[in-house]
């Protein structure tokens, strides 16, 4: 395929893209955003994994060696 076939195709491809425009659910994105504000603060599912000790330690020595 030579450079200008190439090109025509790229600059179709990148005009569909340019101009697509999805069918948006909005009732289902309503319901998502209102889930999100009725959420409780982050819960770090890995904090149990974690020693409050050894973090302590960790910012002690990052600070001396700092």
């Amino acid at each position: 395929m030579g450079r200008g076939r190439q090109k025509a195709k790229h600059t179709k491809v990148a005009r569909e893209l340019k101009y697509y425009t999805p069918d948006t659910n909005l009732t289902a994105l309503e319901r998502e955003l209102a889930a999100a504000a009725h959420e409780n603060e982050y819960v770090d599912k890995w904090a149990d994994l974690v020693d409050d000790d050894d973090l302590d330690e960790e910012e002690g020595s990052a600070a001396q060696t700092a």
